[in-house]
């Protein structure tokens, strides 16, 4: 990161006056650093969203949302789709490169022999409810690590952030297995060291102890490459939280709990349960015509989800990926002629085709795509969040990572624009 140049901020009649460095990154837009702003103007900045504030410095993602580009550690994301597994995808974002051989032994079996959790842990499902939302469980029992390994948490020691983090890409699988099978009412599936990490996952999910459970190959790839996809975005608004918990100084396993709150929301995480959730609103081909234009009608609420994206102004680079996936599994199964995949399909081919979408450039998304897999992998929608949240979470603590690292980071404080009363007195209550 460089000074590029200077640019210089005056208002009307001079009264606010400073020059700002600017700030240039290896690529992507420069950055007007304002750090010293408040100090030399006694202004703030006003930026609701942060839409246009770069809130920290980072080496991990990249994202050009107007060319459609989304690299990890520099590598672009169809040809870590294409070649890699998720293991090797964790190592990239924790470490800067890609392992070899060796390293990638040495990581798996790290990741392996991590997989199970405390006999203690599993008490905690029987305190929830059994229609409790898996996001519920997942965010105490995730939050509760912290009890469990209290004693490797010095956040400034190099070891120990490591070891936490391998802790929590190993743990994550488990746990949200075992947030599925609780709220089913089946037993627990202890991890099986022999098994891959995307295969011990599906083993957890859908396994029983009455019989042997059969892994599909091209389920497993498909379930890995959803992992891929999902595993880091950038400064979104639950990593954005991971950073801002991390701040303080909060042990890891609280930060990556903040982050699974806020991907918990409806319009963060929540968006392949919606496509599902409209495309059984919709019912039936039939109605696809219906629904596209209460879709074009500004006054109508109902609104296509899957479609377009605040980032990417063209094509989600993900959604190609997962569009080849989906094709995968479905011909797989056999499920081209399933009622609702054959209305996402045809819904798909329409907007695809359709001049309305073409113009405001409102593609399918990863969303689009990645619901209709995990529906066909046999996955409750309400699980859909939780499997987003175990794929970010090696984002998650990459970010966390490089932040407790980060020299020039401070704890989070951002400011405002005060809009309520001026100085007032206190009025006794009997003369209100």
């Amino acid at each position: 990161m460089t000074n590029h140049n200077q640019v210089t901020i005056r208002n009307e009649d001079d009264r606010i006056s400073c020059e700002l460095p600017v700030l240039q990154g290896t690529i992507g837009p420069d950055v007007i650093d304002i750090r010293t702003l408040y100090r030399d103007t006694g202004a703030f900045t006003y930026d609701p969203g942060f839409t246009s504030t770069a809130s920290c410095s980072s080496r991990i993602t990249f994202i050009d949302g107007d060319k459609g580009i989304l690299l990890y550690r520099g590598y672009p994301i169809e040809q870590l789709a294409e070649k890699c597994d998720f293991m090797e995808v964790c190592y990239l974002l924790l470490h800067d490169e890609l392992p070899n051989g060796r390293q990638m032994q040495e990581f798996v079996n790290d990741i392996t022999y991590h997989t199970m959790v405390h006999d203690q842990l599993t008490g905690f499902y029987k305190g929830f409810r059994r229609d409790a939302h898996p996001m519920a469980t997942l965010v105490a029992v995730v939050g509760a690590l912290s009890a469990f390994y209290h004693h490797e948490l010095d956040i400034r020691c190099p070891i120990d952030r490591n070891l936490s983090a391998i802790r929590l890409i190993a743990k994550m699988p488990t746990i949200v297995a075992m947030s599925h099978k609780y709220s089913i009412g089946m037993p627990f599936m202890y991890p099986q060291n022999k098994l891959g990490y995307v295969e011990n996952f599906m083993y957890m999910m859908h396994a029983t102890p009455c019989e042997d459970y059969v892994q599909n190959p091209v389920l497993v790839r498909a379930m890995d490459r959803i992992l891929i996809l999902h595993a880091d975005h950038e400064q979104n608004a639950s990593t954005s939280t991971v950073r801002l918990a991390g701040s303080s100084g909060a042990n890891p396993y609280a930060c990556i709990t903040s982050g699974i709150a806020c991907l918990w929301g409806a319009a963060h995480g929540g968006a392949n349960e919606a496509v599902l959730r409209m495309l059984l609103e919709i019912g039936d081909v039939s109605k696809i015509g219906e629904f596209i234009n209460k879709a074009k009608d500004k006054n109508d609420p109902f609104r296509l989800m899957g479609f377009g994206h605040r980032v990417y102004k063209n094509y989600d680079p993900r959604a190609k990926l997962m569009r080849e996936t989906c094709h995968e599994v479905l011909t797989e199964l056999g499920l081209h002629d399933d009622p609702l995949f054959k209305l996402a399909l045809e819904l798909e081919r329409i907007a695809l085709e359709d001049d309305y979408f073409i113009e405001k450039k409102l593609y399918p998304n990863v969303d689009f795509y990645s619901g209709i897999v995990m529906r066909a992998l046999g996955i409750p929608t309400v699980m859909f969040t939780a499997i987003f949240a175990m794929a970010r979470s090696i984002g998650w603590i990459a970010h966390w990572d490089e932040m407790i690292s980060d020299e020039e980071q401070k704890i989070g404080r951002p400011r405002q624009l005060y809009k309520g009363h001026t100085l007032r007195d206190v009025v006794s209550i009997s003369a209100r």
